[in-house]
């Protein structure tokens, strides 16, 4: 009887939490042409994805498996003082310019 009680519990708990999530469509992003100001205005996702993105691919393209959290940072600092001054220039082209990267 107790393991019936328990087992609908479980049911009906499981139930409630998958009826209150939303079905959300998949978005794909197309990172080459993020320019520096949409990347500032979070207007096509999240700027820590971005550099998070971005820092393993280049990292990938260098066959690099090694994350340095102090490097990432300094990067980052370093093209968004970049994109502060070039809004229109796409982000990984700001990447290029500023830490040579894909040269």
């Amino acid at each position: 009887m107790e393991g019936t009680i328990k087992g609908r519990l479980l049911l009906t708990t499981a139930l409630f939490v998958f009826v209150q999530i939303p079905a959300q469509a998949q978005v794909t992003v197309d990172v080459s042409k993020i320019t520096c100001e949409q990347y500032f205005m979070n207007t096509i996702t999240f700027s820590q994805y971005v550099v998070m993105w971005l820092s393993g691919y280049y990292n990938g393209k260098r066959n690099n498996t090694i994350i340095e959290p102090d490097a990432v940072k300094k990067n980052e600092e370093k093209v968004n003082l970049y994109c502060y001054q070039h809004r229109e220039t796409t982000v990984m082209d700001a990447v290029k310019n500023v830490l040579g990267f894909d040269k």
